[in-house]
């Protein structure tokens, strides 16, 4: 379904959802003038033709972590599993990977201030199987998808 195959309901449907995505169907069906039952066939149509793509929550910043690190992990030989583990038990990892070079992993932190940060990275680097590791603090954002 184009953009220009979208009638007024639709267009209306697709702006409340935009406002609140939560919303009740019964309450976004009186917003847009149906009955809960064409509202829900009306929303199947749209999310099977790709118009709605998903639904989702987007934090805002207070919940955003102030600090942000990129954090290289070396490894030793045979405990790679042992860290990646504890590593996702750390709610301050947002992201890990396996990369290529002198590092065995990367992980993406973010933290509330400096001090905090300075403690997780103390903590990583005491885990059982981290060899050593480099930390590079985001400074500003360029760019990202």
């Amino acid at each position: 379904m184009a953009a220009h195959d979208l009638d007024d309901i639709n267009r209306a449907l697709i702006a409340a959802l935009k406002v609140d995505a939560r919303m009740p169907v019964a309450a976004l069906a009186r917003q847009v003038g149906l009955s809960r039952t064409a509202l829900r066939h009306r929303l199947a149509a749209l999310e099977a033709t790709g118009v709605i793509r998903g639904y989702r929550v987007e934090v805002g910043t207070p919940l955003e972590p102030k600090v942000r690190a990129h954090v290289m992990i070396e490894l030793r030989p045979k405990l790679g599993r042992q860290v990646i583990q504890q590593l996702k038990a750390c709610p301050e990892v947002t992201a890990l990977h396996a990369v290529s070079g002198p590092f065995d992993l990367l992980a993406l932190v973010g933290c509330g201030d400096l001090d905090r940060l300075n403690a997780l990275i103390d903590r990583i680097a005491a885990f059982h199987g981290v060899e050593r590791t480099r930390s590079a603090i985001v400074l500003e954002d360029c760019f990202a998808r």
